[in-house]
């Protein structure tokens, strides 16, 4: 299927935003359910392809495999990346058969041509969302960074929506350093780098601490890893009870946000590192090359003759050539620019920077759907995995396919 040019696409039934796994399953859901839907929806991605933005991540860090087990893909049959890699065993790794980087690419591959996606990409990004007062017709005027817009019918956030958490430290430091010796972990690239001799600062116990710093020390750096609590070894970042009935039964039946929020808060409880990644960081620290220093934080950091003179919070003063952070990201839909005239225009609840949305994983009074670690209060603590993807696309099934579907209201306790 060959899509449109942008110009030529004056109005759409469904607009995707976000071309990552949480939009890839969502389309192969509506397709296997209604095929005619295919010429109705047209998704919208800076990058112009499926996954980009995941496979660079991955590149860039040089992630081996998934913290997910094989059953969370985009495909809608649940062990169709098992039958995929039947000749390929050897890249699962233990110990729940997760599957290799490479492996899972290749799979998301796959599924694209499978399902014949290729080509519904459109490599525009949307700056604005506008809000139509249109019940007849067109919901909504995107626009896009070329200035044109479309008008769309309904509309699917699916871009991770999350802001980047930065220490309150940062703003305290003088900005007279080159911006690659001290930058979130979102902009580091592994591949890029040399640093042989080099003394490294990562800030954060999450499990891309460990990927930076094993990336690090194998380029010849000395590695420091501070967190402000202690190591947390998880298999997974939120118990696999939460990816069943097991704790979402009463997850489901608490009308109180509020109390939901505090059970996803309670259920990821910050980052955390897995067993095999521990095991791998803590033989380093023994061999010298690592040092793990937990329930600490950093007070000051000041660029002086190239390096950073570091202060921490016991009294501590140290020297690095570079800082990353990999403080993590939030969720914060009073943050996120394309919803900011949606709130104005159709104010629902805010839970701690979480909408209430409804059962459908609607927007209150129109047509936009979300989906992603946004919609958490409607999905749980794994609304931002691949799990949640799967969870997400089964809410939004029904609504999206029968667009008349009356709006369940969730109560606001």
């Amino acid at each position: 299927m060959e899509s449109n040019p942008p110009h030529l696409l004056r109005k759409i039934d469904l607009a995707i935003l976000g071309a990552g796994p949480h939009a890839l399953t969502l389309v192969t859901h509506l397709l296997q359910k209604r095929q005619k839907i295919r010429s109705k929806i047209a998704v919208f991605d800076p990058n112009g392809k499926w996954m980009s933005q995941w496979e660079q991540q991955f590149a860039a860090l040089e992630i081996p495999h998934l913290r997910s087990p094989a059953v969370h893909h985009p495909d809608p049959n649940p062990f169709g990346l098992r039958k995929f890699a039947e000749s390929r065993s050897n890249e699962f790794f233990p110990p729940y058969d997760l599957p290799g980087t490479r492996l899972f690419n290749d799979f998301c591959e796959d599924v694209i041509r499978r399902w014949d996606l290729e080509n519904i990409v459109i490599g525009e990004k949307i700056t604005r969302i506008q809000p139509l007062n249109n019940p007849f017709g067109s919901n909504f005027r995107l626009w896009l960074d070329s200035g044109e817009s479309i008008l769309a019918r309904r509309v699917v956030l699916a871009t991770g929506s999350s802001q980047l958490q930065i220490p309150d430290w940062i703003s305290q430091v003088e900005k007279n350093y080159p911006e690659d010796k001290l930058c979130h972990s979102k902009s580091v690239d592994l591949r890029k780098l040399h640093l042989a001799g080099e003394k490294v600062l990562i800030i954060g116990g999450g499990l891309t601490s460990g990927h930076l710093a094993v990336g690090a020390m194998s380029r010849g750096a000395f590695v420091q890893i501070s967190m402000r609590r202690q190591l947390q070894e998880k298999i997974f970042d939120a118990d696999a009870g939460w990816l069943g009935p097991k704790y979402l039964k009463g997850f489901f039946a608490e009308s109180d946000f509020e109390k939901r929020f505090e059970m996803i808060k309670q259920a990821r409880n910050g980052g955390s590192m897995t067993p095999a990644m521990v095991t791998q960081l803590r033989r380093q620290a023994h061999n010298g090359k690592l040092r793990i220093q937990e329930n600490t934080q950093v007070v000051e950091a000041r660029w002086i003759d190239n390096q950073w003179l570091v202060k921490f919070s016991d009294g501590e003063q140290k020297q690095f050539h570079r800082i990353w952070l990999s403080t993590g990201t939030r969720f914060d839909v009073n943050s996120e620019p394309l919803l900011k005239e949606i709130l104005q225009a159709y104010p629902i609840p805010v839970i701690n920077g979480l909408p209430v949305l409804d059962d459908n994983l609607r927007w209150r009074g129109c047509s936009l759907f979300i989906m992603g670690g946004l919609a958490a209060l409607q999905i749980g603590p794994t609304a931002r995995n691949l799990s949640g993807a799967r969870m997400a696309s089964d809410k939004m099934l029904k609504a999206i396919i029968k667009s008349n579907v009356v709006q369940n209201q969730p109560k606001i306790a």
